[in-house]
């Protein structure tokens, strides 16, 4: 897979929307799978990148009713990845998931691939049960971790048997406008008539925003006479927002050394607030649902459905959808030029 000079990339995948336009001109809709598709955040990424979801798996109810009330005319399928057959979908031009990340996650016990909830065979069985043209998994910055080796590299081994060329890759979120130290791990695979043609994005010109300037609108929303003071000095991007596991006790901003993170940009880590603060408020905000949501990248239309802790979890646990973007077009860019030249392949025959 190619890789590009990143200002020229960026100029050319993140300028003005125009660009975004005249690929779905040129193409038309593609269509992907998303399993493990949680609240949506890579599901509406390759949206905007011009997918259309042909289906949608995802066993948390509270995640699907999310999807379904953002997104009505979504096919959202609610149940276990290991019970749906992606048979009838032979030849989908993408099967894209977040495959859960307990695994892997330094965070948890790191059993990887001796973990119950390592779902990535079921990703490798619906590869090879509908075999799509591209492929794109992501997970945690911890199946880096040299443990993890051996696993990588048989997952790889797996999509190249079946007629794949894969890559690997480490990616850092706020390389994507997303402003959070978020680092992740992704897979993406495309057949081999498909995969010359890949460039793989490496990010976007301009910084991302800093905490106070994506959120002092928000903190300033019930009255908060202090939101300028504090967006002021909340002047740098979040670490990592968490979602945690059921088994994790309630909503709250992550680990000891987050909080601390968190104290630095004014924020009370300890928990998620109903509201903005409101007129006459005093001491360090706490994050609501929706600011946490615009840190993960969604837009501020996203509504998440359930009581504070569920939603919350739901956010925490997204892939950003700015990330989720810039490679399905890169994908799509692909697919685009793949096809064209076997199409004049095929014409060339004839001929």
């Amino acid at each position: 897979m190619a890789k590009h000079n990143c200002s020229n990339f960026s100029l050319l995948f993140f300028g003005e929307s125009g660009i975004i336009e005249k690929i779905s001109e040129e193409v038309g809709k593609v269509r992907s799978i998303e399993i493990c598709a949680g609240a949506g955040g890579q599901a509406l990424g390759l949206e905007q990148a011009g997918f259309r979801h042909v289906a949608l798996i995802e066993i948390d109810p509270a995640a699907c009713a999310t999807l379904r009330h953002n997104r009505p005319k979504w096919n959202v399928l609610e149940g276990d990845v290991k019970s749906f057959s992606a048979k009838k979908y032979v030849g989908i031009d993408l099967l894209a998931g977040g495959v859960p990340c307990p695994p892997f996650s330094v965070a948890g016990k790191q059993l990887g691939q001796e973990d119950e909830r390592d779902l990535f065979p079921e990703a490798l069985r619906l590869v090879r049960e509908c075999h799509p043209k591209a492929v794109m998994l992501e997970n945690v910055r911890g199946l880096f971790d040299p443990k993890f080796k051996e696993y990588r590299e048989h997952i790889k081994g797996q999509l190249e048997a079946l007629g794949y060329d894969c890559k690997w890759e480490p990616v850092q979120t706020h390389h994507y406008g997303v402003p959070q130290l978020r680092p992740r791990a992704l897979l993406i695979a495309l057949q081999k008539g498909y995969a010359p043609y890949f460039i793989w994005p490496l990010g976007v010109v301009a910084p991302p925003p800093t905490i106070g300037q994506l959120l002092q609108n928000e903190m300033a929303s019930n009255g908060w006479e202090g939101a300028a003071a504090w967006a002021e000095q909340a002047n740098d991007i979040a670490p990592t927002i968490v979602g945690g596991s059921k088994k994790h006790g309630g909503a709250d901003l992550g680990p000891t050394r987050a909080k601390q993170a968190w104290a630095k940009l004014g924020v009370d880590g300890m928990g998620i607030a109903d509201e903005a603060p409101e007129k006459g408020f005093e001491g360090m905000p706490r994050l609501t649902v929706k600011m946490a949501a615009l840190v993960q990248g969604f837009p501020p239309e996203w509504e998440f459905v359930g009581k504070r802790t569920p939603a919350y979890r739901q956010v925490g646990n997204a892939f950003p959808p700015p990330v989720a973007k810039a490679m399905g077009i890169a994908i799509r860019k692909a697919l685009q030029a793949g096809a064209k030249n076997n199409h004049k392949n095929a014409e060339d025959l004839a001929g």
